[in-house]
C-alpha cells in the first residue's frame, strides 16, 4: 500500500487560496481516478475536484468551511502499488512520497494552513482519530468583513460570493436570505448575481449598512426572557429598516409659540366638548399648520420612483397611535386640506379611538402622504423619526412646556414647542425643509380660532 497526499489546487495564477466547502467522500470510503471528492470555492471559481489516483480515502485533514493556501495537503489516500511510499514504510523523518507541489508532513502542513475568520466557526467535529496532529491556528490570514457560516455554522458563503456581497452592498443578513441552487442549498455566484438583478429593478438604490459580526452574545434560559416578536412587531421592524436603507434621513428643529392655542384650549375645551360632542386636544391645530405648509411646499408631499418625483395632488396625514400592546400604527386622516378644525378633531379621534381597539379599515392605514408622531404626549422633548415610506418627511412633536423667551427685549414665559422634521434628502434639501419647518412653526404660534364652532 502507499499513501498519496491530496493538496489545495491551484485554481487560477493569483489564487493563493481555497475553501473547502463540500467533502462528497468520508473517510475510509473507495474512490475511482478522477471521482469526485470535494467542492472548494476561492475568490475567481467554484469547483468539484477529482481524486487524483484511485484508492482508499485515509485521512481527511481539513474540515468544511476552512481556507487554506493553495499546495497544502488537505487529504491522504491510501493505493495499491507503486505512486508513493506507505505509511508503515516511510521513515519517520522524511517527508511521504507526494508529488511536486505537496508541503512537509502533517505537523508542517497544520501549522500552514491559513483559516480566515471573524468568529470562531461551529463546525461538524471530525472523528478524534482524524484530527490534524497540530490545533489549526485561528489568527492565521487576514481577516474577512463577511463570516463564512452562519452562526449554526450549517451556512458557507464561497470568497467569490463574499466578495460581490461586499462590492455590491449586501448585507449579512440579506446574504442569508438568498436561496441557493448549490450543494445544500450553497449561495453560488450566479444565485447572488440573479438576486442583484432582480433587486435592482425593485429597491432604489440607497447606501446599505456594511458587515458587521453579531453584537448579540448569547445568553442562558436564567439570565434572560426570550420573547419571540409578533407579526405587528415584525412588520413595523421590517418597514423601518427598509426606509433607513431606502431614504437619506436628514434632520432638523425648530420650535413654536403655542401660547395662545393653550390659552383658547383652556378657556374653550369644554364648551368644545359639550356642543361638537368630542375632545379638543392639540392635534387637530398641528394637523391643520401641516396642511397648510404642504400646501404653501407641494414638493414636500411626493414621493419617488426611482428616477421620478411623483407629487400628490391630494394630503392624506398619517398620524402615528400608540398601542396598548406596545406597537402603533399609523391610520390615515384622508382628505386632510377640506376639513376644518371640528372635522379634524373627529376624525382623529374617531380614528386615534378605533385604532385602539382594532377596528381600522385596511383602507384607513392607506395613501398617507405626510405623517406626524406626537412624542410629547409621552413627555418626550423633541425626537427624530423615521420616515413612513414612501412619503419623503415626518414631523415630530414634542411636549409643550413653559419655557423664559425674550419677547421685544423683555423676558417673558411662554408655552413652547419643539417640532422635528425627518425628511428625504433625495428630493428634499435643506433649504427647502427648513422653510417648511418654519411655515409649520408659524401657522401653530398664529392659529386662528375665530369662528371654530
Amino acid at each position: 500500500m502507499a499513501k498519496v497526499d491530496m493538496v489545495m489546487p491551484q485554481m487560477g495564477e493569483s489564487i493563493a487560496e481555497g475553501t473547502i466547502i463540500k467533502w462528497l467522500k468520508t473517510e475510509g470510503d473507495k474512490v475511482e481516478k478522477d471521482e469526485i471528492i470535494l467542492e472548494i470555492s476561492t475568490d475567481k471559481v467554484d469547483s468539484e475536484i477529482p481524486s487524483p489516483q484511485a484508492g482508499v480515502i485515509k485521512k481527511l485533514l481539513v474540515p468544511e468551511g476552512e481556507t487554506v493556501q493553495v499546495g497544502s495537503v488537505i487529504a491522504h489516500l491510501e493505493t495499491e502499488g507503486g505512486g508513493g511510499e506507505s505509511a508503515e514504510e516511510a521513515p519517520a523523518e522524511e517527508a511521504p512520497a507526494a508529488e511536486p507541489a505537496k508541503v512537509e508532513p502533517a505537523k508542517e502542513t497544520a501549522e500552514a494552513i491559513s483559516v480566515v475568520v471573524t468568529e470562531p466557526l461551529v463546525t461538524e467535529p471530525l472523528p478524534a482519530q482524524t484530527q490534524p496532529a497540530v490545533p489549526v491556528p485561528l489568527d492565521g490570514g487576514s481577516l474577512s468583513a463577511v463570516p463564512r457560516t452562519d452562526r449554526t455554522g450549517k451556512k458557507f458563503f464561497s470568497p467569490l460570493v463574499r466578495s460581490i456581497a461586499r462590492a455590491e452592498g449586501v448585507n449579512i443578513e440579506e446574504l442569508a436570505r438568498i436561496d441557493g441552487t448549490g450543494a445544500k442549498g450553497r449561495v453560488t455566484k450566479t444565485d447572488i448575481q440573479a438576486y442583484l438583478d432582480r433587486r435592482s429593478t425593485l429597491v432604489p438604490a440607497a447606501p446599505v449598512p456594511a458587515y458587521a459580526p453579531s453584537a448579540q452574545p448569547e445568553f442562558s434560559d436564567d439570565r434572560v426572557e426570550i420573547i419571540p416578536m409578533d407579526n405587528m412587531r415584525k412588520a413595523i421592524a421590517a418597514h423601518m429598516v427598509q426606509s433607513v436603507q431606502t431614504s437619506p434621513h436628514v434632520f432638523a428643529v425648530s420650535e413654536a409659540d403655542m401660547t395662545d392655542l393653550v390659552k383658547f384650549r383652556g378657556q374653550y375645551k369644554d364648551a368644545f366638548l359639550k356642543k361638537i360632542g368630542t375632545k379638543l386636544s392639540y392635534m387637530p391645530f398641528i394637523v391643520e399648520a401641516c396642511v397648510k405648509a404642504l400646501l404653501d411646499y407641494p414638493l414636500v408631499n411626493s414621493s419617488v420612483d426611482g428616477d421620478k418625483i411623483i407629487r400628490k395632488k391630494y394630503i392624506g396625514i398619517g398620524m402615528a397611535v400608540a398601542l396598548e400592546n406596545s406597537g402603533l400604527i399609523v391610520p390615515v386622516i384622508k382628505n386632510a386640506d377640506s376639513l376644518n378644525i371640528v372635522g379634524l378633531a373627529r376624525a382623529i379621534n374617531d380614528l386615534a379611538s378605533r385604532a385602539r381597539i382594532k377596528k381600522l379599515k385596511p383602507a384607513e392605514v392607506q395613501d398617507g402622504t405626510f405623517s406626524i408622531t406626537n412624542m410629547g404626549s409621552f413627555g418626550s422633548l423633541m425626537g427624530f423619526p423615521i420616515i413612513n415610506q414612501p412619503q419623503v418627511a415626518i414631523l415630530g412633536v414634542g411636549v409643550i412646556q413653559k419655557r423664559p423667551m425674550v419677547i421685544n427685549e423683555a423676558i417673558a414665559i411662554r408655552d413652547m414647542m419643539y417640532v422635528s422634521l425627518s425628511f428625504d434628502h433625495r428630493i428634499v434639501d435643506g433649504a427647502l425643509a427648513g422653510q417648511f419647518l418654519d411655515r409649520i412653526a408659524y401657522y401653530l404660534t398664529n392659529s386662528d380660532t375665530n369662528n371654530i364652532f
